[in-house]
């Protein structure tokens, strides 16, 4: 369905991480430093074999399968950890909310990131359960290795590690502390690898965070409600989980968080609990906005981090069957799942989905200039003859076109991109030039013309509130031409 609507790659984020795990395989510079230093490096790992497949590539469906299996696998351990919480009725019921919400099934159908990250915390939940039941060995190394491979996915893994180990401590009936520091040890694995890889090729252990491609420098010192304001920062969060649940779900859960706290289940409440209070956290501190279309600014942005809302509330779903009579659980499970559910039976247009109309609205603009730019690309570039360009997003256009990345030159080739842009008369042979007004190619063009050689602008394509897009073309100079 998505991919029918053209949605795989509404969301820019899916387009990065499909274009990071292309790279990894083609590109002038391939290999491991193109996983570059922001974006956590798990998803492109598994999108990365999938990616080589020219014919996946393009049409991108293969980008789907990692995140469409940790939704199964995420499914699979929200049932197995709510049943051991439970009972099978409860677990059912919160399976389906979480199963049946159609703004996760949206992101699972992409490559974006919340899937594989679900997957890890339902592990996590699944192990640290298992562990309070059997106080084995194997259900502390299962938990550290799926928030292991959760700090390798999503930062607020990292927020989850502290409060996972001090669960252990004082969980553990002996050897207490060897407990908690073999799982720290498996799951700190993830963080202090992304550390030394930073290091590695930026030489700041901290670029991921501070460096010119984090969102603090992305946001900068603009303001936005919630930043240094608690209050605003729980609005807009709550705001965003109860766009993302649905409203059947957000109250079912809102009262299946006190029945499951009456039933003395307080741990699953607080693991499932830190991913949102990390969100909160992060726009008050850290310059993370969430914009919403139904408070000021009245727009989309980051508006699908509301989903990590979603395993809280379907948990809780499973509590309020819980807390009705015995021989009423299965009775109950099909109420709360039918009316968590069933919200957006009656609200079937992806329309009214958050997540998708977010990634259908904030696209529209760059859809409409890769479409314009593939079409004019197309009956005139010849294979191998070369295209240069600074922003990443081009290469969308050569995914649409089928043109291999290595036939290309960006910004994320490092020496030998700084090398074409400052050199042009030495460097610089490519017969197209793609620019978005004022950049770095475009300053290299004009550098160029002072060597002789020469290009046209053969095309602008107008972006509303944004530089034009700019395609040239070599029309003589060094290297052989006219």
């Amino acid at each position: 369905m998505f991919s029918a609507h053209g949605g795989l790659f509404f969301y820019g984020d899916a387009e990065a991480h499909w274009d990071i795990a292309r790279r990894i395989v083609d590109s002038r510079t391939p290999g491991y430093d193109q996983i570059g230093t922001v974006w956590l490096p798990l998803p492109h790992l598994l999108l990365a074999p999938l990616a080589a497949i020219d014919t996946w590539w393009r049409n991108g469906l293969a980008a789907a399968l990692p995140s469409a299996l940790s939704f199964v696998v995420a499914g699979g351990f929200l049932f197995s950890a709510v049943r051991r919480i439970f009972d099978s009725a409860a677990a059912a019921a919160s399976t389906a909310v979480f199963a049946g919400n159609p703004n996760l099934l949206y992101l699972q159908s992409t490559a974006m990131t919340e899937a594989i990250f679900f997957a890890c915390l339902m592990a996590l939940l699944y192990f640290t359960i298992r562990f309070q039941e059997t106080q084995g060995w194997g259900a502390v190394a299962g938990a550290g290795v799926a928030c292991c491979l959760g700090a390798l996915t999503r930062y607020e893994a990292w927020f989850l590690i502290p409060f996972v180990a001090a669960y252990f401590l004082f969980q553990a009936t002996r050897k207490r502390w060897a407990v908690a520091a073999l799982f720290g040890i498996l799951a700190t694995l993830g963080p202090a690898y992304w550390l030394a890889h930073n290091w590695w090729l930026s030489g700041d252990l901290l670029e991921f965070y501070r460096g010119p491609y984090s969102a603090i420098a992305i946001q900068g010192p603009a303001t936005y409600p919630g930043r240094g304001n608690w209050a605003l920062s729980w609005l807009y969060f709550r705001t965003a989980a109860e766009l993302c649940a649905g409203a059947g779900l957000w109250w079912i859960g809102l009262a299946g968080i006190a029945a499951t706290l009456v039933k003395r289940v307080f741990w699953p409440v607080a693991l499932f609990a830190l991913p949102a209070l990390f969100y909160v956290w992060s726009m008050h501190s850290a310059a993370t906005p969430i914009f919403v279309p139904t408070l000021w600014p009245n727009t989309y942005y980051n508006t699908r981090y509301g989903l990590a809302a979603l395993p809280l509330l379907s948990l809780a779903a499973a509590g309020l069957v819980a807390l009705s009579p015995r021989r009423a659980h299965v009775a109950a499970a099909v109420v709360v799942a039918a009316a968590g559910v069933g919200y957006w039976a009656l609200h079937s247009s992806p329309e009214q989905w958050v997540a998708w109309k977010e990634s259908r609205v904030n696209s529209e603009g760059r859809r409409t200039w890769v479409r314009e730019t593939a079409e004019y690309l197309a009956p005139r570039y010849d294979r191998g003859s070369g295209i240069l360009s600074a922003s990443g997003e081009f290469r969308a256009v050569y995914r649409e076109l089928g043109i291999p990345l290595r036939e290309s030159l960006s910004n994320d080739n490092g020496l030998l991109w700084l090398a074409t842009v400052r050199r042009p008369e030495i460097f610089l042979w490519q017969e197209w030039a793609l620019a978005i007004g004022g950049d770095a190619v475009e300053q290299s063009v004009e550098r160029a013309r002072s060597y002789g050689i020469r290009y046209r602008l053969e095309k602008t394509i107008p972006i509303k509130d944004s530089p034009a897009i700019e395609i040239y073309r070599r029309i003589g100079g060094r290297h052989g031409s006219a």
